[in-house]
């Protein structure tokens, strides 16, 4: 199978990469190197079955021509971060939901049949009911990220049953681990790195969230292809996160702890009842029991996979 990859250089996608090409895929890689890293995908430059291509989803014409042959598509390109909606919108309609846009008429056009997306609890905005699960409603993004991210699904179920390209969604948690490059631990691991007296947290520190390792969010990502691709589904959604949450002052202490130092904590206060910035969800704990009916389940807690995401990140960050 001819796999094409969409942000295929980013902190997820290179792992998906990583993956597919572990297992024999033929990977075809489209990333514009805004968040992306040549680092990542490097070790891959000389195999066989291996493509990259550094342009911009937003190119429809080299897309189209990029597409022929492609079997299916893992479309994990997007403007990752949630803050950049409030300060500059236009980016994430233009990174998210119009080159999700390019994307399916690329795929129209070259008869690909199979997608994968990458979505996102942000979708879920402050739900009522939590854990939450994909059925809650009514979905009410409370970021321009979460907004476009279920523009995109829309647009993804329109085209599923209009042409008959079947789409599997997938909402993620908070995805950590190595190559990560945005986010609270990266945030907190910088922030120590140059000034290892004080750590400013953005909000109240009592946020709490589902976080999954990405060698967790891989599996599953690939578990999930396989048992869609073995159902006659034209669309379907699943949740994939984890069981538990953790609050982001525990976190700050995880990460502390790891870098082996004992900052005083300056708070922000943050916005609208404690949150780190406008858009930002206090509350998200995913609802995976559609998941775990699959037969898979996380190997790491929430607890595990910030520990381990923070000893692999300052081994890249700082050692390094």
């Amino acid at each position: 199978m001819r796999v094409l990859v969409t942000g295929g250089a980013g902190f997820i996608g290179s792992h998906i990469v990583e993956l597919l090409m572990n297992r024999d895929f033929r990977v075809v890689v489209v990333d514009n190197l805004s968040s992306g890293r040549l680092e990542f995908i490097s070790k891959w430059f000389d195999s066989d079955g291996f493509e990259f291509y550094r342009i911009d989803l937003r190119d429809f014409d080299e897309l189209v021509g990029i597409c022929r042959g492609v079997d299916a598509v893992f479309h994990f390109a997007a403007n990752p971060e949630v803050r950049i909606g409030a300060q500059r919108p236009e980016d994430i309609w233009e990174n998210n939901v119009l080159a999700t846009y390019n994307l399916l008429e690329a795929m129209r056009i070259n008869n690909i049949k199979f997608l994968v997306f990458a979505s996102s609890s942000t979708v879920y905005g402050d739900a009522s009911k939590l854990p939450t699960p994909e059925d809650y409603a009514p979905l009410e993004p409370i970021s321009v990220y979460g907004a476009s991210k279920l523009a995109c699904e829309a647009l993804i179920s329109g085209y599923a049953h209009t042409f008959k390209i079947r789409s599997l969604v997938l909402r993620y948690a908070n995805i950590i681990g190595s190559r990560l490059r945005h986010g609270v631990i990266y945030d907190f691991i910088m922030k120590l790195r140059n000034n290892p007296d004080v750590l400013e947290i953005l909000g109240d520190g009592t946020q709490r969230k589902s976080y999954l390792h990405i060698s967790d969010a891989v599996n599953a990502t690939m578990h999930l292809f396989n048992t869609f691709r073995a159902n006659d589904k034209l669309f379907d959604v699943y949740n994939v996160g984890n069981e538990d949450w953790i609050t982001v002052r525990e976190i700050a202490d995880i990460v502390s702890r790891v870098m082996g130092l004992n900052p005083e904590y300056r708070f922000t206060g943050g916005v609208e009842g404690g949150r780190g910035w406008v858009g930002d969800v206090k509350y998200m704990l995913l609802d995976i029991s559609k998941l775990k009916s699959t037969g898979w389940k996380p190997r790491l807690s929430s607890r595990e996979a910030v520990e381990r995401t923070a000893k692999e990140l300052i081994a890249e960050l700082i050692k390094n």
